[in-house]
C-alpha cells in the first residue's frame, strides 16, 4: 500500500510542471495518450471501489441476469468508440460542454454550456462520487479500525465532532457502535481523499492515467486471487452449482445462475431495460470522463484503440471474475430468501465483498487485494476530480465568469490554480451527498433515471445536423422535471427508464421540428472538423462531400459495434456458463458459444485494421 501511494504522488510531482502550463495539459495531458493508455484508464475508473460491491449486491437481489444491467454498457462504449471517438478527439474542445459552442448557435448557447456544467460537472458527477465514497465505507469500515490504532485523545477529537455534526455514515454490518463506526469512515475518508488528492492536483491528467494503469494491474492480479480463494472455500469450480442447490433449492438456484429472466412477467422488464439502458444515459455519447480520454487521444486510431481495449477489459475480462465471487460469495455467506427485500439486505450483501476479503484471505494476500480496492478507489475519485473541475474551469470560471462577465481574458497559471481549487470543493459537495444515500444500488438507480431524460438527444447531436440548442434545454429540464415525479409515482424501475425515456424523446423530437435549426455555416463548419457520422447530408455537400458519406460512415460503425459486441458477449457467456454452469445443464452450448466469439474476433478485427489503415 506505501509503495503504491509513493508511485502515486511521485507521478503528481514528475507532471507537476506540464501540468502546470495550460488547461490542455492538466485536462488532456496534451492530447498525448497511447489509445491502449486510454482504455486502461477507463477501465481502472469503471474498477472503481463500488463496482464489485453492486455486483455482488445484484447477484443476490436478482440474480446472474441482473447483470446485463452492467453488461448491456458494452455496445455503447462500442457505439461511442466507433461512431464518435475520432469526432470527440477532433473537436478541439476541452469539455464536452464547451462543444455546444460550436456545435449549436443561438443566443443562448453560452447559459446552455453553464447549465451543462453544473448539471454533469456538479449534479451528476458529485452523485457518482458519492456512490464510490459509500464504498470506500463499506470497505474501510472493515479494515481500518481508526478507534484502536489512534491515541485516545486524538480519535476523542474526530469522535466529537462527527457526533456534533449528527450525520452517521455506519453500515450497521460491522457490529461497531454507529458513531465509532462513523468516525472511522470519515477518518478513512478523509486520509484516502488526501493522498488521491495530492496527485491529481499536483499532476493533472497525465498523473492520473499514470496511477489508474497501476492501479487496474494491482486490483485485477489481487481481485484474481479472491476469486481463486472464494472458489476453493466453497467447494471448488466442479461443486459451486451444486452447492448453490443444496442451500437454496434447484429452482432458487436456477434463478440465480441464469444469464435471462427465469419467469414470464421478467422478461418485459428485462428487455426495456437492455434495449435502452445503454441509450438513455447520462453518457450515451461518452459526455464526461469517456470523451475526455478521446479527447486526450493522440490520433483518431487512438481514440478507437481505447474504447476496444477498454470493452474488451470491462464487460469480459473483469466481468468474469466478479461473477465468479459473486456466485462464491452466495455459498459462503447464504441467506434465506424472504431476507432479500429491503435496503438493507441489500447494503448487508454489497459488504460481503469486503467482508470475504476480511475473513477468507491469508496475510500479504489480503493486504494486495485491499491495496488494489483503495486503488481502485483512488483512480476513480481522481478521474471525476479531473473531469469535473474542468466544467468549473472551463467553462464556468473562464468562459462565463472571465469572458462573459467580467470581459477579461485570465492568465493561464490562474486557470491551473482555479482547476485545483475546484477539486477541493467538489469533493465537500460529494461528501454532503454521501452523507444523504442508502445502499450503492439505490443510488445507482436514481442516478440512471435523472441520466435517462438526456441521453437520447446526446447522440442525436452527432448523428442528426437537425437537433439545435432547444433540443438539449429541452432534454435537462424535462429530466429535472419529469424525474422526481416518475420516482414518486412509479414503483418498477423499468418502467420508470421507460416512460422517462419515451415522454423525454417525444418531447425533444417536437421542440427540434418546432424551433429554428441551427446556422447552416456553423453546421457546415462543425462537419469540416469533426466528420460526425450519420445525417448530415445537407452539412456535407455545402463542403462537396457526397451526400451519402456521413450515412455509409454511420452504417460501418454500427456494423462494427455489433459484430465487436457480439463477439465480446459470446465469449463472456460461453466462459461464465464453463466456470459456473446451471443445474443439470450440459456445457456444450458454453463451448459453442465460445467457438462462435472467437470465430467472429477475426471479421471485425481485420475491417478495423483496414479502415485505420486508410
Amino acid at each position: 500500500m506505501v509503495a503504491f501511494v509513493v508511485y502515486s504522488v511521485t507521478n503528481g510531482f514528475i507532471n507537476r510542471s506540464k501540468a502546470s502550463r495550460n488547461l490542455e495539459e492538466y485536462f488532456l495531458a496534451g492530447r498525448t495518450v497511447k489509445g491502449w493508455r486510454a482504455g486502461f484508464s477507463l477501465a481502472a475508473t469503471q474498477f472503481a471501489a463500488d463496482t464489485p460491491l453492486l455486483v455482488v449486491g445484484l447477484i443476490a437481489t436478482g440474480g446472474i441476469f441482473m447483470l446485463w444491467r452492467l453488461w448491456i454498457y458494452g455496445f455503447g462504449f462500442l457505439i461511442i468508440g466507433f461512431l464518435i471517438g475520432h469526432a470527440w478527439r477532433r473537436s478541439g474542445v476541452i469539455t464536452d460542454a464547451e462543444l455546444t459552442e460550436i456545435r449549436y448557435s443561438g443566443r443562448g448557447v453560452v447559459a446552455l454550456r453553464g447549465l451543462k456544467a453544473i448539471y454533469y460537472g456538479t449534479i451528476m458527477n458529485c452523485t457518482i462520487m458519492a456512490m464510490v465514497l459509500i464504498a470506500a465505507c463499506r470497505i474501510s469500515e472493515v479494515f481500518l479500525l481508526w478507534h484502536q490504532w489512534l491515541p485516545a485523545g486524538l480519535y476523542d477529537i474526530a469522535y466529537r465532532i462527527v457526533t456534533t455534526v449528527g450525520v452517521s455514515i455506519a453500515s450497521g454490518a460491522t457490529g461497531l457502535e454507529p458513531w465509532v463506526a462513523t468516525t472511522n469512515n470519515m477518518i478513512s475518508i478523509v486520509v484516502i481523499l488526501a493522498f488521491t488528492g495530492l496527485y491529481s492536483l499536483t499532476g493533472g491528467l497525465r498523473a492520473v492515467i499514470a496511477t489508474d494503469t497501476a492501479q487496474f494491474m494491482i486490483a485485477t492480479v489481487g481481485t484474481l486471487i479472491y476469486a481463486i480463494i472464494v472458489v476453493v472455500e466453497s467447494g471448488g469450480f466442479g461443486n459451486l452449482s451444486a452447492r448453490l442447490v443444496e442451500l437454496y433449492g434447484a429452482v432458487e438456484a436456477g434463478k440465480m445462475l441464469s444469464f435471462s429472466p427465469t419467469s414470464g412477467e421478467a422478461l418485459l422488464p428485462f428487455l426495456v431495460i437492455i434495449s435502452l439502458q445503454w441509450l438513455f444515459e447520462r453518457n450515451s455519447d461518452g459526455t464526461g470522463y469517456f470523451a475526455q480520454r478521446m479527447m486526450a487521444c493522440r490520433s483518431d486510431r487512438d481514440a478507437r484503440t481505447a474504447a476496444v481495449v477498454f470493452t474488451w477489459l470491462q464487460i469480459f475480462f473483469r466481468s468474469v471474475i466478479w461473477l465468479v465471487i459473486g456466485v462464491g460469495l452466495l455459498v459462503i455467506y447464504p441467506y434465506t430468501t424472504g431476507e432479500a427485500t429491503s435496503d438493507q439486505f441489500v447494503a448487508g450483501r454489497e459488504l460481503l465483498f469486503a467482508t470475504g476479503i476480511k475473513d477468507l484471505l491469508p496475510p500479504v494476500v489480503k493486504g494486495f487485494v485491499l491495496t488494489g480496492m483503495l486503488a481502485a478507489l483512488a483512480s476513480t475519485i481522481d478521474t471525476h476530480l479531473s473531469w469535473g473541475s474542468g466544467y468549473w474551469t472551463n467553462d464556468l470560471y473562464l468562459r462565463i465568469i472571465n469572458r462573459a462577465w467580467l470581459k477579461r481574458e485570465p492568465r493561464k497559471r490562474e486557470l491551473v490554480v482555479v482547476a485545483r481549487l475546484s477539486n477541493v470543493l467538489l469533493l465537500l459537495v460529494a461528501l454532503t451527498i454521501m452523507a444523504n444515500l442508502g445502499s450503492i444500488q439505490t443510488a445507482w438507480y436514481i442516478s440512471l433515471l435523472f441520466g435517462a431524460g438526456t441521453g437520447g438527444v446526446l447522440l442525436l447531436r452527432w448523428i442528426w445536423e437537425r437537433t439545435n440548442l432547444y433540443s438539449e434545454i429541452t432534454a435537462i429540464v424535462v429530466s429535472l422535471v419529469l424525474a422526481p415525479i416518475i420516482l414518486f409515482t412509479t414503483d418498477a424501475e423499468w418502467l420508470r427508464l421507460l416512460l422517462m425515456s419515451m415522454i423525454s424523446t417525444v418531447i425533444v423530437v417536437i421542440v427540434t421540428l418546432a424551433t429554428r435549426p441551427t446556422d447552416s455555416s456553423l453546421l457546415a463548419e462543425f462537419y469540416r472538423k469533426t466528420r460526425p457520422p450519420g445525417f448530415w447530408a445537407k452539412s456535407a455537400v455545402r463542403l462537396g462531400v457526397e451526400r451519402t458519406v456521413p450515412l455509409s460512415a454511420l452504417k460501418r460503425g454500427l456494423f462494427m459495434a455489433v459484430m465487436t459486441s457480439l463477439s465480446v458477449y459470446l465469449l463472456l457467456y460461453g466462459c461464465s456458463r464453463l466456470l459456473v454452469p446451471l443445474p443439470g445443464q450440459s456445457s456444450v452450448y458454453a463451448a459453442i458459444a465460445m467457438v462462435l466469439g472467437l470465430a467472429i474476433v477475426p471479421v471485425w478485427w481485420r475491417r478495423m485494421s483496414r479502415e485505420i489503415a486508410e
